[in-house]
C-alpha cells in the first residue's frame, strides 16, 4: 500500500487503516505477543469509537473525547493502557510519513493513589484457608495454589508460568523461581516455607507421575486436562475460595492475595527492603505505600481527636 501525504492521510489511513497498516505497525513493536495482542485490541477498540460516532476526520479534540467516554466504563489503569495503543499507533503512522501525530501530548488517566483491591487480615486469611476443601485432586491444587498466593504474594501470571521443576533448593532452603511481571526469563524466586511447600507436594503426589516440564498448576478437566491454568481459571479459583469464607467482596480477589502477603509480611517485621524483595517491586516507592497505610491506620490522629473530645 502507498504512503500518503499528511493531507490525504487525515480523510483515508488515519481514519481507516487496512489490516494490512495494523498488522505492519504490530509487527514492528519489540514486545512479547500478549502485548502486541493488547496494542491491536486498543487500536481496533478507537477505530470503532471512530465509526460508531461517524467521525471520518479525526484530530486531538476527538481522542480526548474518546479519553473522557472510555473512562466512564474503564479503571484509569485500562484507560492508559488502550490510550498508549493510540498514541503509539500515531507515532508510527507519523514516522511513515502517513499522517500528523494528532495523539503527541495526550497524556494517560490519572491513577488513583493507594490500591484498587483490598487486603486480607491474618484471620480472614487463615479462615479462607480452612474452608477450602482438599477431599480431590482439584481441591489439593486449589488450596496449594491460594496457600502459595498468599504467602508469598505471587501474580496470577507468575503462578501460571511456574512448572514443576522451578522448585529447587538452595542452601538447605526450598525456592520457587518465577518469570516475573514483564520478565523474559525466571530470573526472581521465592521462599517456599514448610507451610507453603507442604500442600504443594500433596498435590503433586495425589497428580501422579508428571513430568519435570509440566506447569505446576494443572487442569484437571476431562476436555483440557493436564493443560497450564490460565491467570483467568486462577482468578477465577481464588474468587471461589473467597466466597466459600463469606468474602464475597469486588474488592477482595486473587490480587488481594498479593496485597495480603506484603501487608502481612510488614506486619511481621519486615523492613520494607524486605518486602520489596518479597513483592518484586520494581519501585520502592510502591512498597512504601503498603509501609504507609499501616503507619496511618496504626497512629490514626483521628483517635487523638476522639479522646480530646471523649466525655
Amino acid at each position: 500500500m502507498n504512503k500518503l501525504t499528511a493531507t490525504q492521510s487525515n480523510t483515508a489511513l488515519a481514519i481507516s487503516p487496512t489490516e494490512q497498516i495494523i498488522e505492519r505497525y504490530i509487527s514492528s513493536l519489540d514486545v512479547k505477543p500478549r502485548s502486541k495482542d493488547a496494542y491491536r485490541k486498543g487500536i481496533k477498540r478507537f477505530l470503532a469509537w471512530l465509526n460508531a460516532h461517524g467521525i471520518s476526520n479525526p484530530g486531538r479534540a476527538d481522542i480526548l473525547k474518546y479519553k473522557a467516554d472510555i473512562l466512564k466504563d474503564y479503571t484509569a489503569c485500562t484507560v492508559s493502557s488502550y490510550l498508549t495503543a493510540v498514541k503509539s499507533f500515531y507515532t508510527y503512522l507519523e514516522g511513515e510519513k502517513i499522517t500528523p501525530n494528532i495523539a503527541a501530548g495526550i497524556k494517560g488517566a490519572k491513577h488513583q493513589k493507594g490500591f484498587r483491591k483490598d487486603a486480607l487480615t491474618a484471620k480472614q486469611a487463615k479462615e479462607i484457608l480452612t474452608a477450602m476443601d482438599t477431599a480431590t485432586v482439584e481441591g489439593k491444587r486449589n488450596y496449594a495454589l491460594v496457600n502459595l498466593l498468599i504467602r508469598t504474594g505471587l501474580r496470577t501470571v507468575e503462578a501460571e508460568r511456574a512448572n514443576i521443576e522451578d522448585i529447587r533448593s538452595e542452601v538447605g532452603e526450598a525456592l520457587l523461581y518465577i518469570q516475573g511481571k514483564g520478565r523474559d526469563s525466571k530470573d526472581a524466586f521465592v521462599i517456599l516455607t514448610e507451610s507453603t511447600l507442604k500442600p504443594i507436594r500433596e498435590y503433586l503426589s495425589a497428580r501422579g507421575k508428571t513430568q519435570e516440564t509440566a506447569p505446576l498448576f494443572a487442569s484437571h478437566s476431562d476436555r483440557n486436562n493436564g493443560e497450564r491454568l490460565t491467570t483467568r481459571s486462577i482468578s477465577r479459583i481464588a474468587k471461589e475460595a473467597l466466597k466459600a469464607a463469606g468474602y464475597n467482596n469486588s474488592r477482595l480477589t486473587a490480587h488481594s492475595m498479593r496485597h495480603t502477603a506484603v501487608t502481612l509480611s510488614l506486619l511481621g517485621g519486615a523492613t520494607i527492603q524486605e518486602a520489596q524483595a518479597l513483592a518484586r517491586h520494581q519501585n520502592i516507592n510502591t512498597t512504601l505505600i503498603y509501609a504507609h497505610n499501616i503507619s496511618r491506620i496504626a497512629n490514626a490522629p483521628e483517635r487523638k481527636v476522639d479522646a480530646l473530645l471523649a466525655y
